[in-house]
């Protein structure tokens, strides 16, 4: 297979055109109104907001959809802590549901478990590239009249059934953060089919301007040049996408294909090699799903060996390292310091915590092939070290 370049000509293309206008207000969000165009087409939604970054998107999103203090969102403790601190930014309590112990996704039956009369949304994440099963989560959603959320920032073209993550709940956010599928170095986005929602999200992403609108995130020169005209409608928040970030962006989206393909193939190498042993096990995807493998992983049975002997020996043989899940959210230090209007709240999920001392999570984003399949021989060369 040929080398992927991660950043190309076509980006630096459009970082010059941006660069070429000079930041003249003049020229407004050209590039950021391009970026929510073709993600718009990509996915196939009516809406797109650009973001400065992947958490601000679920802060403005939870706002948008009116959760407050008191208010309750599920989420799963698996996962980086973001998706819980916009609940808390947003003045709400993160409930957490138990994960899947071969998906590793967060479980419908645990979200279920954790419905109150307080509970008004839920946060999915497409843990590495898989997306829950996002039907059942929104049958759920329906009968409990809750906002779903989907925390997409690790997952990119995936889909369940033909039909896109992202697509299935009431709003989604992507990151471009510098290791997700396509990055700015930084940036996010917000997509929906909500006129109300996307017009709410758009006013508190951009300090509550009067001129911006659900497809519209640049007040023009001819709205302020009125001594009577009212700017703000609402309070909000300055998290817009800078114009060099949206150009970069652009240039990765129109070549998303490819980048997110690489990362496919990369997993699946890795996976022809794991399959050989019985004491190390793939992410198990679900048939009709497809996974966009932000990272490839695999459980670990720790009574082989130990997280840390395999980590040591993979490394010692060349290998670029193993990366290991985030400590659960709730047992991070900050977690014990939380005042929240469910102080009583004690949150227990078993099966994330015996997972998070299990997965190996390895690098999916080889753009050169010949690195990875010198990482795949390495990882065989690990697996039949151990497996005696």
């Amino acid at each position: 297979m040929k080398k992927i370049e991660r950043i190309s000509d076509l980006e630096r293309k459009y970082v010059s055109e941006v660069l070429d206008q000079q930041f003249k207000t003049s020229s407004g969000s050209i590039m950021n109104t391009r970026l929510e165009n073709a993600i718009a087409e990509l996915y196939g939604v009516k809406y797109v907001i650009t973001f400065v970054n992947g958490t601000t998107t679920m802060h403005a999103a939870l706002l948008a959809a009116g959760i407050k203090e008191g208010d309750e969102v599920i989420v799963p403790p698996l996962t980086m802590a973001s998706t819980t601190f916009a609940v808390l930014q947003a003045g709400a309590t993160p409930i957490y549901a138990d994960v899947d112990p071969d998906t590793f996704q967060i479980d419908p039956v645990s979200i279920e478990k954790n419905i109150t009369n307080k509970t008004k949304a839920i946060i999915t994440v497409a843990l590495y590239g898989l997306s829950p099963d996002m039907v059942k989560i929104m049958e759920l959603a329906q009968k409990h009249n809750l906002f779903v959320l989907e925390d997409n920032a690790e997952t990119m073209l995936s889909k369940q059934n033909g039909k896109f993550a992202g697509t299935f709940g009431h709003a989604a956010s992507f990151s471009f953060q510098s290791s997700k599928h396509l990055t700015a170095g930084e940036g996010g986005v917000i997509i929906t089919d909500d006129e109300e929602l996307a017009l709410n999200i758009r006013r508190i992403s951009s300090l509550g301007y009067a001129g911006v609108s659900s497809n519209k995130g640049k007040i023009t020169k001819r709205d302020i040049q009125e001594p009577d005209y009212f700017r703000h409608v609402s309070d909000g928040y300055n998290y817009r996408m800078p114009e060099l970030c949206a150009a970069v962006a652009l240039g990765q989206v129109e070549r998303v294909d490819e980048l997110v393909q690489r990362r496919i193939d990369v997993a699946k190498l890795f996976e022809s090699i794991v399959e050989k042993a019985d004491w190390i096990n793939s992410q198990y995807v679900p048939e009709n799903y497809v996974n966009s493998y932000w990272t490839y992983v695999a459980k670990l049975d720790t009574s082989v060996v130990t997280w840390l002997d395999f980590r040591d020996k993979f490394m010692s043989l060349g290998g670029d390292g193993v990366y290991a899940p985030w400590k659960l959210t709730y047992q991070e230090p900050f977690y014990n310091n939380l005042k929240t209007s469910s102080s009583d709240y004690r949150p227990q999920c078993e099966v994330a915590e015996d997972l998070q001392q299990r997965l190996l999570q390895f690098k999916t984003n080889y753009w050169d092939w010949d690195q990875a399949t010198v990482q795949a021989e390495i990882l065989d060369k690990t697996i039949k070290y151990f497996d005696k």
